[in-house]
């Protein structure tokens, strides 16, 4: 590795795996300044310096294994990107950071970090006259690369320091796909609602590749994989054009070396979760705003990993539809489905924003946000230019949903396809938990009056004295002996 240790490197990248080394690069071609790394394994620090010299880059890139040295080769105030496990990596690489930084030197976290962890470290290092910024970055490694999402928050006088280089290296749609959000920890939890989005968005278009594959097309015809790459690749020319779209029609054409099959039939029915998810599900509850799209695309990756206990169970469990009867969905009309519930998903992470962002003074706009997602990041959509429209008109709005160029696009006819799918995996018994939690969802919200609620609050009442409100005295409060 270099010993250089003249301070030379404008900017600094801890951690050079994967994303790391990939954005050091990015940095290195955009800003056309020098750029310092520094890893634990001599290895992967070499391996990032061979990456950089490939590429051209060489002269720019210079990797270090030693703390000091690379801390002693940036330019003061240093600015510093750590892309490090989440957790305790974290404070281990600040603790180590720390007593060589100088006043004013600013730090960014750019992994997926839990925001109040975030808030934690940067009050201890402002404490040491040190900034702190979390900044989301969304896009993996090719958009490390090439230009990713980025989700800022700390203090505003850090990011002003860090934002002429985040605007070079950033996705570029219309500017920069950058955002600001606020004080703390509200970068963080911009991606991390990000990150719920993208379970919703990638099991609902898991949902529907299961319905196309046990359903049959219009003319009563069964599809194969190959025959759902092109039905994908429709979808991603029409209102469902989007980064997820895209890449589920391309991975379906992917052959498998061994078997000669589509490789995606070959890959084992259990998903992971790294538990972004579980945090925005939790946030979800803490705050009181509904997730049922986000919180069934957890559950289903849960239930996913049960595979043994899935095998045992389906070989003994009744099943209750006529086997005999393969319904048929046309893709059209899934598509609209499709569309009705992603919708959906949005405006539940947009409204958890909402909430958030209001109650800790954040300026986490509905248009700024979205305008950082509109490029880089896996939820990219082009229906983000209907929602961006949307607050425009409104930045007030309670909830997407409710905006009338919203409520046109879920119109009756989308609306009947996606309860006739739905209504169609139910009777086949085929699992669509985000499709029917995202139509429960727009549902409940449609309803001028819920029965179901007066109930179960007169039932909290009836055993547990917890009071209640009358629709003619919602002010008032009320209880009864239910059952004298």
């Amino acid at each position: 590795m270099s010993a250089q240790t003249q301070s030379s490197a404008s900017f600094g990248v801890v951690g050079l795996g994967v994303m790391g080394s990939m954005l050091a690069l990015n940095l290195a071609e955009k800003t056309g300044e020098s750029i310092a790394g520094f890893e634990l394994d001599p290895a992967k620090a070499k391996g990032a310096e061979a990456k950089a010299t490939k590429e051209g880059l060489g002269s720019a890139f210079k990797a270090y294994t030693d703390l000091k040295e690379f801390v002693n080769a940036l330019t003061t105030p240093r600015r510093i990107v750590l892309l490090v496990p989440a957790g305790k990596p974290v404070d281990s690489a600040l603790a180590a950071l720390g007593p060589l930084l100088d006043k004013g030197d600013c730090v960014v976290d750019g992994g997926n970090e839990w925001y109040e962890n975030t808030e934690r470290r940067a009050a201890q290092l402002s404490a040491l006259g040190l900034h702190y910024v979390g900044c989301g970055v969304s896009g993996g490694a090719e958009g490390a690369r090439h230009g990713p999402s980025l989700m800022a928050g700390g203090p505003r006088e850090a990011f002003d320091l860090l934002e002429p280089t985040l605007k070079k290296i950033a996705a570029q749609v219309d500017g920069p796909c950058l955002g600001y959000f606020g004080s703390g920890g509200a970068g963080n939890y911009v991606k991390m609602v990000h990150n719920g989005i993208e379970y919703g968005d990638m099991q609902l278009i898991g949902e529907a590749f299961l319905l196309l594959k046990n359903t049959q097309n219009g003319k009563g015809l069964s599809r194969t994989t190959k025959d759902c790459a092109r039905i994908f690749d429709k979808y991603n020319r029409g209102k469902l054009k989007s980064f997820l779209v895209e890449i589920t029609a391309g991975l379906l054409k992917k052959r498998d070396d061994r078997t000669d099959s589509m490789l995606v039939d070959q890959v084992l029915d259990s998903c992971g979760s790294k538990g972004t998810g579980k945090w925005t599900v939790q946030e979800f509850a803490d705050k009181g705003v509904a997730c049922g799209t986000v919180a069934a695309a957890l559950e289903a990756r849960y239930l996913s990993a049960l595979v043994a206990q899935r095998r045992r169970f389906a070989s003994i469990a009744t099943v209750g539809v006529h086997e005999d009867l393969c319904p048929r969905i046309p893709e059209n009309v899934l598509e609209d489905a499709l569309l009705c519930a992603k919708i959906c998903s949005y405006a539940q992470g947009m409204s958890l924003i909402r909430t958030t962002s209001l109650a800790k003074g954040w300026s986490a706009e509905p248009d700024s946000v979205l305008r950082c997602w509109q490029g880089g990041c896996i939820i990219r959509a082009d229906l983000l230019k209907d929602f961006r429209k949307a607050y425009a008109d409104d930045p007030s709005l309670e909830n997407l949903l409710m905006h009338p160029s919203i409520v046109q696009i879920l119109n009756k006819d989308r609306i009947h396809a996606w309860r006739a799918v739905v209504g169609v995996a139910v009777q086949r018994g085929l699992p669509v938990p985000a499709l029917s939690a995202s139509l429960a969802y727009y549902d409940s919200l449609r309803r001028p009056y819920l029965e179901n609620a007066s109930l179960i609050q007169a039932q909290r009442d009836c055993f547990g004295g917890h009071t209640y409100r009358r629709r003619d005295d919602p002010d008032g409060t009320h209880t009864t002996q239910w059952l004298a």
